[in-house]
């Protein structure tokens, strides 16, 4: 076990730090430390906050880290940023708001690149959750702006996800016609004193008891007022509630079990768009094949066909 690993298991922040620059750039350092790391993971709530921008999302997080502390509890926080992480911008402005956590030694924040994750999750964030869970973080919470396909991919990583709105938006209107109500287990209608706020919640109440479910949680919709800390503890309340019915009930493994299978198929696929990169940019019969589909000799289908015999034997169903 190298220096790295050691520091990062005893809580040291910076080899963390560290940790999670590495798994995010990816390479071979990266993929070996997940592999020393790996059964030291697992065990923190990952609690995931989504929402569209200006609903608040930051200064909720920043609200619940506050209730999460009281309880003694090591918090995580991962901010996915869809632009870049380093040059500023707007989204990661809204870090600033976190700031009265920074001097706690029990709060690590960091901001992190979808890697042109088009508003959803790189598989960097996926290790990096796992950096935080050995170096002692009881819960990780993951932020990212309600953009593209993000809901539905930080309801993948996450085993709480919690959808933010605010009145006035028409988010919640959005909400319901886009399908995301099943994705979301606990509503938060934020900038609950602004007019509208109870009709939102009224909305999407009506529309989740219209809605199927795949298990007997039923989403509540709360009310809160981040910034004053209104209302904040309900949402912890019903975070933590939930994460009981998930671990009583059985579907947290389940839950865990698609996100490996997700994961799982990302990396493989990953590596097959390596491996044939690597082959069509190598003189031979690959090359040769990719010349012919230009030519029109051969179609697209037929040589996918081929060329992953090639590369991963046996019959392709491509």
């Amino acid at each position: 076990m190298d220096t790295l690993t050691k520091d990062l298991l005893s809580g040291d922040r910076r080899a963390l730090a560290r940790a999670i620059s590495l798994v995010e750039n990816g390479g071979p350092q990266a993929t070996q430390l997940v592999k020393q790391l790996y059964p030291q993971s697992g065990r923190a709530h990952l609690i995931g906050v989504t929402g569209s921008p200006g609903v608040g999302k930051s200064t909720l997080v920043d609200a619940l880290i506050t209730q999460m502390r009281k309880a003694d509890l090591k918090v995580g926080v991962l901010a996915v940023d869809p632009s870049s992480p380093f040059t500023g911008g707007a989204i990661l402005g809204d870090r600033i708001r976190m700031q009265a956590h920074t001097l706690d030694r029990s709060v690590f924040i960091r901001s992190m690149a979808n890697r042109g994750h088009s508003g959803g999750i790189a598989m960097g964030t996926y290790d990096a959750v796992r950096m935080l869970e050995a170096s002692g973080y009881d819960v990780v919470i993951i932020e990212t702006v309600g953009v593209g396909q993000s809901e539905l991919a930080i309801a993948q990583a996450a085993d709480t996800t919690i959808l933010v709105l605010m009145p006035g938006s028409g988010d919640d209107v959005q909400a319901i016609k886009s399908g995301i109500m099943e994705i979301g287990d606990i509503f938060v209608v934020n900038k609950g004193d602004l007019p509208g706020a109870n009709k939102t919640a009224t909305d999407i109440t009506a529309s989740l008891e219209l809605a199927s479910f795949s298990n007997d949680w039923r989403p509540p919709v709360i009310t809160c007022v981040a910034e004053t800390n209104e209302g904040v503890e309900k949402v912890w309340e019903a975070a933590k509630q939930h994460r009981e019915f998930l671990k009583t009930s059985g579907e947290l493994k389940q839950r865990r079990k698609s996100k490996v299978q997700a994961e799982l198929a990302e990396l493989v696929a990953g590596m097959a768009r390596d491996n044939l990169k690597a082959a069509l940019e190598t003189p031979g019969e690959n090359q040769k094949m990719l010349n012919q589909v230009v030519e029109h000799e051969v179609d697209p289908h037929s040589a996918a066909e081929t060329l992953a015999k090639h590369l991963f034997g046996g019959s392709s169903n491509l």
